[in-house]
């Protein structure tokens, strides 16, 4: 967070009682988490390692407390142009600075500097240059209007200013009362909410060719009622030509509305002409506007969702637990160029490679079993990772067949491999395999997905892993904050190994850029593993403020300082010392792990009293507790691991009323698709995931969650299941 935004005292504490309402938390917290965040701290820092300061806010929290802490500053600053524009104008009164103090949104500061905006050559500036001001003026009069409009407009024509008749002056003159209602913030504000309440959208086919957006040929619904998947599909069918938009909203309420404001309830001979001006104020100024703003309002609106929910797939996927200890086979199916292999030991290190046709019928069968008969015994495989793209479906029937013919016990997973192409084609796969193919490349990928998901996967751009919906029509700006928030959040809650990590791992560390996590590789290679964290100081461009940042999310497994292999912090190791020490332990109980009844001895000793001796907070304590109870934790591993198969199912395989298990591989707003094994992933319907009433199915699924589904109907033709989990 960039604390020089120029907002005034009074300005940020209305910032902070916005904050505390809006999120539901005290002065204190807010004002101490704007400091923090103002004095340089990452999110998985403050979320960390400083909950008595922030009351335990965790970093989805804090996060939605930046971003709107950013909005409400730029809205203050806004607030300050706005007056000082308006001001140097002469224009500024009492009324128009209280409506921008009041102000909750830049849209409404908008509406009040509209009548001031410098504006191009209009109607209404035609008709005052024209000198007809003065008769619009006496037209809006409530209690001075002309008896006779158009005698009074005769006293305007001037054949030198273009104004040959009355009523030439009269339509300059409702031009000018035309644009001066529609510069009015409080009708804007009104209108809006008309339209937005009775507005519905309107969707066409550009053609009757048949197509993906078929459903929306002849398609209208409330603008409220619309989900946000469908109004990002029709955005994108109107973009892509299929489908033309209109927004109608109740013209007539509206229209009533600007007549009943703009003229006196007794009739006047004026108020046809203002009711008129008004009219055309609408149909011609606003409404066309508060249909371009709504549009665009309702498509942020749905964006905001949809990354929203990209964000906790993208969680459920990067937090698969990692299938540890076992040596991998990455199969990348293909058909015409083969299927791609590539063996890695447990670390990860590429041990064997090779090309292997299976999936064609002219393909020589026995000749690809021997091959990879040979590559599996060779290298003790365990589990064959096979990538879910093009030719998977005959390469899993290929894979499960050889399975049977083993002599060991072989398991395969299907992998998502979205975004696997992406990472071979990169400078970064080059740089880390130059000897390999792209081809090749994309086959490690695929075998280290299961070893460690998160290691593997922050090597690509979020976008490309498609776990979204919608992803690639998103503002690519906040998409971007938002999954790199993720994966940020992801990789500092489990912990990275200092000595192991790729630069792209070690790029996600709290207060650690790409420049640093080079160095901090090149520092590894010329000077041989960490022995202690300190040791980072050491590393170019690494300072005292990234060290405080980044260390708590760092491991050392094998180093000097056993504490190294924690999340205790260092400012806190000699507290850690301290803690231990008088509790009774030692060192080597710590690392034995025979310090299993810490929390009984804490209580027996009296918590608020050793928090006194410590001088730290009961949740600081909590927290230095778990972290030394478990050295190297990693929170994947209490996660339900993945599912291995030995053998396969086809569609036509498949029964209503049959129990499967199944692995989330995404969930949308209506619902979660779930692979269970067929190759062709089932839609569980929002209606059919729980016996309960939910919201949305975030509400109670992830990716990578495994589940017990029971199939409701198959459509070999269209390639469709579809599953329920209720009742289960």
């Amino acid at each position: 967070m960039n604390g020089s935004a120029v907002t005034s005292s009074s300005a940020e504490s209305d910032i902070v009682k916005i904050l505390c309402s809006e999120l539901g938390i005290h002065k204190w917290q807010a004002e101490n988490t704007i400091e923090l965040m103002d004095s340089g701290n990452t999110i998985p820092f403050i979320a960390r390692y400083r909950k008595e300061a922030t009351g335990s806010l965790d970093d989805t929290s804090l996060r939605e407390f930046s971003s709107r802490l950013t909005y409400l500053r730029s809205l203050a600053d806004k607030k300050s142009e706005t007056e000082r524009l308006i001001n140097e104008q002469g224009k500024l009164t009492d009324e128009i600075r209280a409506a921008i103090s009041e102000a909750s949104t830049l849209s409404e500061l908008e509406d009040i500097y509209r009548p001031f905006r410098p504006k191009r050559r209009t109607r209404a500036s035609i008709a005052k240059e024209r000198g007809l001001g003065p008769l619009a003026a006496a037209l809006m009069s409530r209690d001075h209007s002309p008896s006779d409009p158009k005698t009074e407009a005769q006293k305007y024509i001037s054949e030198e200013k273009g104004v040959a008749t009355a009523d030439d002056a009269l339509h300059g003159a409702m031009d000018i009362i035309a644009e001066e209602i529609s510069d009015n913030a409080e009708y804007r504000r009104a209108l809006r909410q008309i339209t937005a309440e009775s507005g519905t959208v309107s969707v066409k086919g550009t053609t009757e060719d048949d197509s993906v957006y078929s459903l929306y040929y002849d398609f209208s619904e409330p603008l409220s009622n619309l989900p946000p998947h469908r109004i990002l599909a029709i955005n994108r069918g109107e973009k892509e030509g299929f489908l033309s938009v209109k927004i109608n909203a109740d013209d007539e309420k509206a229209v009533r509305y600007l007549i009943r404001k703009t003229t006196p309830k007794r009739e006047t001979p004026s108020s046809v002409y203002v009711k008129e001006a008004a009219e055309d104020a609408y149909k011609r100024l606003i409404a066309p506007s508060l249909a371009t703003e709504l549009r665009a309002s309702a498509t942020e609106a749905a964006e905001t969702s949809s990354i929203k929910l990209f964000g906790k797939n993208l969680k459920g996927l990067l937090m698969q637990p990692p299938v540890k200890g076992k040596v991998v086979m990455g199969f990348d199916p293909g058909y015409r160029t083969g299927c791609k292999t590539a063996v890695v030991d447990p670390t990860g290190k590429v041990l064997d490679t090779g090309i292997v046709y299976c999936t064609l019928p002219n393909h020589d069968k026995t000749k690809a079993e021997n091959i990879l008969r040979s590559m599996i015994e060779r290298n003790d495989v365990e589990v064959i990772s096979i990538g879910n793209g093009t030719a998977s479906k005959e390469s899993e029937i290929f894979i499960s067949e050889l399975i049977k013919k083993l002599d060991r016990k072989v398991y395969y997973v299907m992998t998502n491999e979205a975004g696997a192409s992406v990472y071979s084609a990169s400078e970064l796969a080059a740089e880390e395999f130059p000897d390999y193919d792209v081809a090749l490349r994309s086959a490690v990928s695929i075998a280290r997905r299961l070893q460690d998901p998160l290691a593997e996967l922050v090597k690509i751009d979020p976008k490309s892993i498609g776990v979204g919906q919608y992803q690639h029509d998103m503002n690519k700006k906040k998409l971007d904050e938002t999954l790199g928030g993720v994966v940020e959040d992801c990789v500092n809650s489990v912990g990275v190994d200092l000595n192991t990590a790729s630069p792209s791992l070690l790029s996600y560390v709290s207060g650690i850029n790409k420049t640093v996590a080079k160095n901090i590789e090149k520092y590894r290679l010329e000077n041989g593993s960490f022995k202690t964290c300190r040791d980072l100081l050491k590393v170019p461009k690494l300072g005292a403020k990234a060290f405080e940042q980044c260390a708590g999310f760092l491991r050392i497994p094998d180093g000097d300082n056993y504490l190294d292999n924690t999340s205790v912090h260092p400012e806190s190791y000699k507290i850690t010392e301290k803690l231990i020490e008088e509790l009774g332990y030692t060192e080597n109980d710590v690392k034995s792990g025979e310090i299993r009844d810490i929390n009984r001895r804490e209580e027996n000793y009296g918590k608020e009293k050793l928090c006194g001796l410590l001088s730290i907070g009961e949740i600081t304590l909590t927290d230095i507790t778990e972290s030394i109870l478990k050295p190297g934790r990693d929170p994947r591993d209490e996660l339900p691991q993945p599912v291995l198969r030995s053998d396969i199912l086809s569609m036509e395989d498949l029964k209503p009323d049959m129990i499967l298990d199944g692995v989330v591989r995404n969930v949308i707003d209506f619902g979660a698709f779930v692979d269970i094994g067929v190759h062709q992933d089932g839609l569980v319907h929002i209606s059919q995931i729980s016996d309960r009433f939910i919201k949305h199915p975030t509400d109670v699924l992830s990716v990578g969650d495994n589940v017990k589904v029971r199939i409701l109907s198959v459509d070999p033709v269209k390639k469709r299941i579809s599953l329920s989990m209720r009742g289960i």
